[in-house]
């Protein structure tokens, strides 16, 4: 396994290139854009479809963000690659997501957070150019700054007023469903596709030879997301008695984490830090299931085609549940709950009650719920 272990971030507080790029966005953001829109005398174009008449030689999407709306991401690309198989298709992420887009061979990656990677897209006439950020406006007015013919992007607020093409967007919509729609004005669509499984990775791994497992992702980027450690040990305790081994996933953050939680069991792997993204896809390929929160990783569980015992609280369900018809998501839906617009969740003042509410046997039903589709 290699040790260029995937990493997510988004620790309120801490100083990253995503958490400069959003405070920049918050101070700078409308204010470039309606100067921009000033500048470019454009109106505002309402969603229409499209038949390009020009060759695509080279289309550029732009991802900023985690490792959840990159993977959700890949079934649109998918679709471009197959409407257009002779272009060139560049996806200008950032580094702590360009680990997705690796997985997808007919992608070229660059990030905006590599010097020399923007310089190059900056120079690069492109045919097309979707930005499929949904809120925040610097990609827009990134995109407005190079060089393409045609410029697709979520119209959700002034952002709309840099592209040729805005397309309307939801907060009730699935996120794949969502980026899907990005294809419309270019007459693309999949309303009789089915996605799930979309991701196939290159490797496969079971820790425990040719024994049943199951993962468990025991992170969260904020701790409104934070599923009680205890609990996650309990389940695996119960795992093992049912002849199942436990191994546990995540970033290097998660290392501590996943010591706690199998030590002790008698089948139990801590794979925390040690795997990259395409290995974590490659072991989650072969597990029977996933127990997540509402993450990335849960995300990549469904590309691969396994079921998740996914755990909502503070996040939109109708946004980011899986709908693979497969895995079950435990949600107590609280008054309060979702509380996260467009990646912010506000601090909890009661301790994120909708997470604590999810019982060590909500878990367990879940599973076996699970395990009684497959057998």
């Amino acid at each position: 396994m290699k040790k260029d272990a995937f990493l997510h971030f988004s620790h309120r507080g801490v100083f990253t290139t995503t958490y400069l790029l959003k405070r920049l966005d918050a101070f700078l953001g409308r204010k470039a854009v309606g100067l921009l829109a000033q500048i470019k005398k454009r109106k505002p174009f309402s969603f229409s479809v499209r038949n390009i008449g020009s060759p695509i030689r080279r289309i550029l999407l732009i991802r900023p963000g985690g490792i959840g709306d990159a993977v959700l991401l890949i079934p649109a690309l998918v679709l471009l690659n197959e409407n257009f198989p002779e272009s060139e298709i560049h996806v200008l992420a950032e580094r702590r997501n360009r680990a997705v887009f690796s997985m997808v061979e007919f992608v070229k990656i660059y990030c905006y957070d590599i010097f020399k990677d923007l310089t190059y897209v900056l120079k690069t006439p492109y045919d097309l150019i979707i930005d499929t950020e949904q809120w925040h406006r610097l990609s827009a007015v990134l995109s407005h700054f190079i060089n393409g013919s045609i410029k697709i992007g979520f119209g959700t607020n002034e952002r709309s007023l840099l592209f040729d093409y805005s397309v309307p967007y939801s907060q009730n919509r699935y996120e794949l469903d969502s980026f899907l729609e990005l294809l419309r004005p270019l007459a693309i669509s999949a309303e009789k596709r089915t996605y799930i499984p979309f991701l196939k990775p290159s490797c496969r791994l079971n820790p425990f030879g040719k024994d049943t497992f199951v993962a468990i992702f025991p992170g969260a980027s904020i701790p409104e997301r934070v599923w009680p450690q205890e609990r996650f040990k309990k389940v695996g305790q119960w795992l093992n008695k049912l002849g199942f081994g436990v191994a546990v996933v995540g970033g290097a953050q998660d290392i501590a984490l996943g010591e706690a939680i199998v030590n002790g069991l008698r089948k139990g792997y801590n794979l925390a830090g040690k795997c990259s993204l395409e290995d974590t896809a490659g072991l989650l390929k072969e597990a029977s299931l996933l127990i997540s929160s509402d993450s990335g990783i849960m995300h990549l569980a469904v590309a691969v085609g396994t079921p998740v015992v996914a755990l909502f609280g503070p996040g939109i369900e109708n946004k980011w549940a899986p709908r693979d018809g497969k895995s079950i998501v435990l949600n107590r839906h609280l008054p309060c709950s979702p509380c996260t617009l467009f990646g912010y969740t506000p601090p909890c003042p009661i301790g994120a009650k909708c997470m604590l509410e999810i019982s060590i046997d909500d878990v367990k039903k879940g599973i076996l719920q699970i395990l009684s589709k497959t057998e």
